[in-house]
Order: structure tokens, then sequence, then C-alpha cells
């Protein structure tokens, strides 16, 4: 039985760029808004701090390496990095990405997923709503600057691929407004650089007959699923009177949008999930107050054990996969400030990466 190949999003949010400097101040990193961060309720984990690796900077290579050792000793395949393209050949917080292809470390597999949606400030931390930065789309010349700049990684032969195509996510190809001439563009362009193609996936936030028709039809071989708010819908009005009274009483009431984790996760996959070119995704919890505050989503009472049954969960759905198709995203290695991360922190230690191997070798037996 072929393991199912693990790619966890990578964030590269951890290293000072010009940018981020005039948004928020000098040196802001993601790390700002999770060394800020405090508890809203009663057991609420705030602020979470980082151990193994401390409050780390991207610039520095050793960092890099060691990310790569720990992901790939508990079962992670490789990293998906975010990619962020705005268009006329606008880029952010590459660096990271550019120096694991350029210096051929750490020497771990990758992918890329081009993020391709607009920068807000309050989804970002700050409490404006302002649009930071836009995401453009400006047609064919800047879509072939954008194939070249990123070519020398789809060249490399630590890039993850699917019957020898790099595999390239794209968060919401909906969004293009030519997407399938920008797939047909850059298939042409893969051909022509020695490639036999790209392998396109297009993120979706639920899954259905219809989502997966539209997204073949502008050109996506596969989708990812991301269902982080698939529970709303069930379980969002249902808390008990109970503990309303319970919260009452206790001056602990909870934030609008705080649920339990046990709660949501059953929502995270569906049946659909193990259809072929369906590539589930395990969520290794969820808490955005860090950055929105009291507005933000929050996954409370995450616990290793909870996440070792999630994981086991997502990993039968891929049982009967062919090894070529046995992808199963990680949402994510480092997203802290979203509390969605796999990084050991001073809670927790190494639990949770230890919940995802034991899950891993419970599936190969």
């Amino acid at each position: 039985m072929d393991i199912p190949k693990i790619l966890a999003y990578y964030l590269p949010q951890f290293h000072p760029i010009p940018e981020n400097d005039k948004w928020w101040g000098k040196g802001f990193t993601e790390w700002t808004n999770v060394g800020k961060a405090q508890p809203l309720f009663h057991g609420h984990y705030q602020p979470k701090v980082p151990a193994d690796l401390g409050y780390y900077d991207l610039r520095v290579p050793e960092t890099r390496i060691e990310q790569a050792k720990l992901a790939a000793q508990y079962g992670i395949h490789g990293f998906c990095y975010w990619h962020y393209w705005f268009g006329d050949g606008k880029q952010l917080l590459e660096r990271p990405f550019n120096e694991v292809v350029t210096t051929g470390e750490p020497d771990f597999p990758f992918c890329l997923a081009w993020a391709n949606e607009s920068w807000k400030g309050f989804d970002h931390g700050l409490k404006n709503r302002k649009v930071l930065i836009e995401q453009k789309y400006v047609g064919e010349k800047d879509y072939i600057e954008h194939f070249y700049t990123i070519l020398p990684a789809f060249h490399d032969k630590r890039y993850i691929k699917q019957n020898g195509k790099p595999l390239f996510s794209i968060y919401f190809p909906q969004n293009i407004p030519d997407c399938k001439a920008f797939v047909d563009l850059w298939q042409s362009l893969a051909q022509k650089n020695g490639l036999p193609g790209i392998f396109f996936i297009g993120l979706s936030l639920h899954t259905d007959e219809h989502t997966l028709a539209s997204m073949k039809k502008i050109g996506m071989d596969a989708i990812t699923t991301i269902r982080l708010e698939d529970f709303y819908g069930n379980i969002k009005h249902r808390v008990s009177w109970g503990q309303k009274i319970k919260n009452k009483l206790t001056g602990n009431a909870l934030p609008s949008k705080a649920f339990e984790y046990k709660d949501t996760m059953k929502y995270f996959y569906n049946s659909m999930d193990a259809c072929p070119n369906i590539y589930p995704t395990i969520i290794s919890g969820w808490d955005h107050s860090p950055r929105t505050g009291y507005e933000g989503l929050i996954m409370y009472n995450y616990t290793p054990d909870l996440f070792k049954e999630h994981v086991t969960q997502i990993l039968s759905l891929v049982k009967e996969r062919d090894e070529d198709d046995s992808f199963v995203f990680l949402k994510s290695w480092n997203e802290w400030a979203e509390g969605n991360y796999m990084e050991p922190d001073l809670k927790y230690g190494h639990q949770f990466l230890q919940a995802l191997k034991e899950a891993i070798d419970s599936y190969k037996k």
C-alpha cells in the first residue's frame, strides 16, 4: 500500500519586507501578530509560543533546513510554498523560496500554490479593511513573465510532480478572468521548455459535482478542498442553553465565532473527497484571533488526540488511490497567526507531529 503524499502549506511571512514595514510598522512579520495575541475567554490558548525553532527569520538557511528535517521526521512528504504574484511582475515574500531553489537546500520536496488574492488590512491584523495590494490580471505578457520566473523551480529535481508534470496550485482559479487561456498558455510554454505540461490544482472551499465540473472547464486537472467553514450551516447557532447560562454566570461569554474543534472537524471532508483527482485537506487547528480579535474564527479545545482522529479519517479517503494520485494537503505547516501550524510550541511540543506520524503508521498496517 502506497503512503499518501502529505503536502504541507508553507507561509513565507516570517521575514521583514519594505511593504510590511510601510503597512504595519518597521520590522513587521507574522510573529508580530502571534506575540501580541491575548486569551479572549477562560481556557483560550493564547499567545502561542514556538518551541524548537523559536521566533525564526526565514532569511536564515539553517532555519529552513531544520524545518524540513522536522517535517520529514514525522511523515510530511513536502512543502507547498505560498507564492505571491500580483501582476505586472510584482511579487512579495519570494526570498525564502528563491533561496531554496538557488542553494539546493533543504533537500526536501516542494511545490507552489499561487495565493492570487488582494491583501486587505483587516484580514492581516489592521483595523481597516482597505486593500493594501491588489491582485491584478494584466494579460499574456505578464502570464509569460510569471511562467519564466518560476520555470527554474519546475525543472528542480525536488519539485513535486504528477506523472512528470509539476504541481501548481491556484487559490482562486475562478478569479482569473481568462483562466482557460492562462492555463493553455502555460501548458504550451511548459512543453516548449522540456516539460510534459503542468498539473493544475484548483483550491475549492466546497466540493460538489458543479464545482468539480466548473474547475475542469477552466483547465484544472484536480481540486483540493479546504472546508474550514462548512460546519456553519450545521452548528453555527447550536450553542446549548446550558452552555449559554454557564457562560453568563461565569462571565466567560465565548466570541460569536468560537467553536469546539471536535464539533467542526467532522465537516472538514465529505464522501466526494474519495473521488480521483480530489485531494482532501487536513486542518491543523484554527484560531484567527491574533489577526482579527473577537471577530476571528476560533476552534478551541484542539488536542493531539482529536487531530489524530481527524488525520486518520482524511487518510482513509485516499486508500484506493494510485501513487501518482495520492496527494493530501495539510493546512498548514506554519500559519501561526491563524492558529494553523504543525511546528512545536511550548504547550504541546511535538505532540501534534507525533499524532500525525501515528496516524500515518496506522495507515500502513
